[in-house]
């Protein structure tokens, strides 16, 4: 087995359909069949199976899956240690630099961010992967990323991270609305971040005893707010998400002791790759930003 191979097995085990896969690896699908064979052959083992509904791999292909993450992360971590050896020398700042960034900080914040960052260090480049604060976070937790860009608390061992702005959470309307009558308005509620939708569920428990009632789903937060801003309904939005619009109805989400309720963003990121001088010119430079201006 070669590096190749290990990298066949990860896509294809996270896509679980042999066409999917073969078009990311940009290879044909007979080829693909005909390599997974070929691998099946020489270790003697079944690794997958095909069923009605994709391929299923076996505990023999899952350990063979696992050990290929290890080895190309292991291969990864040589190129970026030999790479930072050869350039070591002037502590110049060049390579590309892997970023997960939540959906909310890839819109509104990560364009102006990484200008900021090209002005000073021209020779770095980006590869950003955007998703669910959830997801974000599993992405450095698995070293896919260098670091990552998430909205919420998560808590992962043996990762390091760096507080960048806290933001409060509001009911927000078009026109002045008296809190206490929220279970008989119309809301709109969207599909946002599942530790986000904890804080609401709870602080919602905390004061009602009625369910909310949902009028409108959407699977945006961007749509939820212009649904918002023309009278629909109130939605329960961070801060942040409507900087800039002075004409809504704003009411700050409070805890049982009276304390507004806050999201946190952070950067996290592994001890370890500082030692690549790209990774910790970065967070250097995310460490000095002034957030109230970005």
């Amino acid at each position: 087995m070669d590096y190749r191979d290990w990298e066949i097995l990860k896509v294809l085990h996270s896509q679980k359909n042999l066409t999917k896969a073969a078009k990311l690896l940009f290879i044909t699908q007979p080829a693909l069949t005909n390599r997974l064979k070929h691998i099946q052959e020489e270790l003697g083992t079944a690794i997958v199976t095909r069923e009605s509904r994709g391929i299923h791999f076996t505990p023999q292909g899952e350990y063979l899956v696992h050990c290929a993450e290890e080895a190309l992360a292991h291969y990864q971590k040589i190129k970026e240690n030999i790479f930072n050896m050869s350039h070591n020398k002037d502590n110049e700042v060049v390579g590309t630099l892997k970023l997960g960034v939540s959906n909310f900080f890839a819109n509104y914040k990560l364009a102006q961010i990484l200008k900021l960052f090209k002005m000073q260090y021209p020779h770095v480049e980006f590869k950003v992967i955007t998703g669910w604060s959830k997801d974000v976070s599993q992405l450095i937790h698995n070293k896919d990323v260098h670091i990552s860009f998430v909205r919420g608390d998560y808590s992962w061992r043996g990762l390091l991270k760096h507080l960048l702005f806290e933001e409060t959470i509001c009911v927000t309307s078009k026109n002045e609305i008296d809190i206490t009558d929220l279970p008989h308005l119309p809301r709109i509620d969207y599909r946002g971040d599942y530790l986000l939708k904890s804080i609401i569920d709870s602080w919602w428990t905390e004061n009602y005893t009625q369910p909310p009632f949902i009028s409108i789903e959407v699977d945006q937060v961007d749509t939820c707010k212009e649904m918002v801003k023309n009278g629909l309904g109130y939605g329960i939005l961070s801060s942040r998400t409507l900087t800039g619009i002075e004409d809504l109805y704003k009411i700050d989400l409070i805890d049982e002791q009276g304390n507004p309720i806050l999201r946190r963003t952070w950067i996290y990121y592994h001890e370890e790759s500082l030692e690549l001088n790209v990774v910790r010119a970065f967070v250097q430079f995310i460490k000095s930003l002034n957030w109230k201006d970005i």
